[in-house]
């Protein structure tokens, strides 16, 4: 019986040190998705901000060279003219 006791001792430890493992894993992971998703944001905007300047530029000089209608429509992440 002391064969058994010290095999689910070990077991239990094995068990705990593995635990505390996934759970210091799953913190880097949280971290790593909070920076990413920070670095996801900011993209984001910086894409706006030029979409919007384009469009205000397409807007304000509808005599640009490639510009037939002087309007533009984001489509996804990709600019079509109409």
């Amino acid at each position: 019986m002391s064969g058994a006791k010290v095999s689910k001792g070990c077991e239990k430890k094995n068990m705990e040190e593995m635990n505390s493992r996934l759970y210091m894993e799953n913190c880097y992971m949280l971290q790593e998705n909070e920076k990413l998703r920070k670095k996801a944001e900011l993209l984001n905007q910086e894409n706006q901000t030029l979409l919007h300047e384009l469009q205000r530029r397409l807007a304000v000089d509808p005599k640009t060279p490639g510009n037939s209608s002087g309007k533009a429509k984001n489509r996804g992440s990709k600019l079509v003219k109409e």
